[in-house]
């Protein structure tokens, strides 16, 4: 099996609309969450979001193309250039053969879907665009990213809820483990800001209530957490195999060693309040990644700021690491950036590459009343400068889907 690296990352969030802009805005704890503008939600239960502000279409895309794509897409593409700017992938220099994409959503274009429906209801069936079943589909990116790149290589979309970045990531490393592609550009994006979707969230009240503070509202792991923040964005990583790597001169980020993944088979919407589903999946990433639990030194959480999910998934990491969870530095971005739902796993996995990359753990910020059965080291309200040789990033999808991705330091041997 071959070595799989990290050369190039991007994002989209709304804490920015690049990653040394998003880096910072975590790193000094500073949320993206705010009210919403997308549409009037004054007549909304829920009135906030992470919302990605000020988005500008890279120049390299083409604009009259844009038009007819849903926003998740044109946010995916925004990542994956700035991804492989950052790993000087040159597309005339590589097989496009050996060039894949496994990129995927959670929802996918919702907007388009809303919007043809209104056309329909208003001004017929002629006038719905010939253009919405190709933009609508789930793997509507994956497809534009491969187009845009020339990628002929393997291409999906891998769709799990809130675990599809997660899962995309960790697809896209089995490919090039067993020699399918050289490099593969993968990730995850969404645009789910719409006010039906936030309503449905909203019945299902699942959704933090803070709307006079929406910068406090998402409280991972503290006793007074009442619920997630919906947001946006994307998250894309080149992954290559290590020889191609090094035979193109690639800068090499960090080396993914490990990937897990296992369904609670339990619930479409609950997630197992033991945590089994998510320990079975971190079990499978620590066993492919021959690392022993004691030598992860950060996990990125799932920490939506939902009661059962923090508890859960607290549960799940002593299950896994015993003692050695005491020790761990332990995070919830998403205390900042809220639930970018398919985009999630993907950003919060470059978090992890660039924690190794910085020696430096992003907090979780309004942690100011910890839960008694949330009893580890989450990193509250500052970042830590720490020193660590591994990382894990785990994801929780409705229908119990669980990914977990292990990230190391890259060695030579």
């Amino acid at each position: 099996m071959r070595r799989v690296v990290v050369t190039g990352l991007g994002a989209i969030s709304p804490c920015g609309n690049n990653i040394p802009s998003t880096w910072a805005a975590l790193c000094a704890g500073r949320s993206g969450i705010g009210p919403i503008t997308r549409f009037d939600a004054g007549e909304m239960p829920i009135r906030i979001a992470g919302e990605v502000r000020s988005f500008v279409l890279d120049p390299e895309i083409d604009a009259r193309e844009a038009r007819r794509m849903p926003l998740y897409v044109r946010y995916a593409l925004n990542a994956v250039l700035e991804a492989t700017r950052m790993a000087q992938l040159d597309m005339d220099q590589e097989d496009p053969e050996l060039v894949g994409v496994i990129y995927g959503t959670g929802a996918g274009g919702l907007d388009l879907i809303f919007e043809q429906h209104d056309t329909l209801r208003v001004r017929g069936p002629r006038r719905v665009s010939p253009t919405l079943i190709a933009n609508m589909i789930d793997d509507s990116a994956s497809g534009y990213i491969a187009i845009q790149l020339n990628a002929q290589g393997p291409n999906m979309a891998v769709v799990a809820a809130c675990s599809t970045g997660g899962h995309n990531i960790g697809e896209a490393y089995e490919t090039i483990r067993r020699g399918d592609a050289d490099v593969i550009i993968a990730g995850g994006s969404e645009a789910p800001i719409h006010p039906t979707i936030v309503a449905s969230f909203s019945t299902m009240r699942g959704l933090a209530s803070d709307n006079e503070h929406p910068e406090q509202a998402c409280k991972p792991f503290d006793i007074r957490r009442d619920g997630f923040v919906l947001s946006e964005g994307a998250g894309a990583l080149v992954l290559e195999s290590l020889d191609h790597a090094i035979a193109r001169g690639a800068p090499i980020l960090a080396e993914l060693v490990g990937y897990g993944n296992s369904s609670d088979a339990r619930d479409m919407i609950a997630a197992d309040g033991q945590g089994r589903g998510t320990a079975r999946a971190m079990r499978m990433a620590l066993r492919k990644s021959g690392l022993a639990p004691n030598a992860i030194g950060y996990i990125n959480a799932h920490g939506t700021g939902t009661p059962l999910n923090d508890s859960s998934e607290t549960l799940a990491i002593k299950t896994i690491f015993g003692d050695h969870a005491k020790n761990l530095l332990v995070s919830s971005t998403k205390s900042m950036l809220g639930h970018m739902m398919g985009a999630a796993g993907a950003v919060e996995a470059i978090v992890c590459v660039l924690a190794l990359q910085y020696d430096l753990i992003p907090p979780t910020i309004n942690l100011e009343q910890p839960d008694p059965t949330c009893d580890l080291d989450y990193v509250p309200n500052q970042a830590r400068a720490a020193h660590i040789d591994a990382a894990l990033s785990n994801s929780i999808g409705l229908g119990g889907h669980n990914s977990a991705l292990v990230f190391r330091r890259y060695q030579t041997t």
